[in-house]
């Protein structure tokens, strides 16, 4: 759960970089994409976090010598990187985001 918070603070900081730049004037490449990041933002919370979780959580096998890992493992980063990645950018767009502009 951690690896899911850690993925969703760091995008979510540079969302919230790319939106203030965007708010005060600056022209980037490409013109504003900011939706097309916040969707980018989820999927890459979302695959990390299953990711780093499956690497990290094993199951509990009962010895201490061999280490399971199944799609249970995966869906457990899964379940837990949505609301996780939702939650992040509600505070970055809601709460950070009035105090810097």
């Amino acid at each position: 759960m951690s690896a899911n918070l850690a993925v969703a603070t760091i995008l979510g900081v540079a969302y919230l970089a790319y939106d203030v730049a965007l708010t005060r004037g600056f022209r980037l490449p490409g013109g504003d994409l900011r939706a097309f990041f916040v969707a980018l933002d989820v999927v890459i919370v979302v695959v990390l976090g299953s990711v780093i979780t499956y690497r990290i959580v094993p199951l509990p096998s009962g010895s201490a010598d061999r280490v399971t890992r199944t799609g249970w493992s995966a869906a457990l980063g899964f379940f837990a990187a949505v609301p996780i990645a939702y939650l992040v950018l509600v505070v970055v767009s809601q709460i950070l985001r009035p105090l810097l502009t």
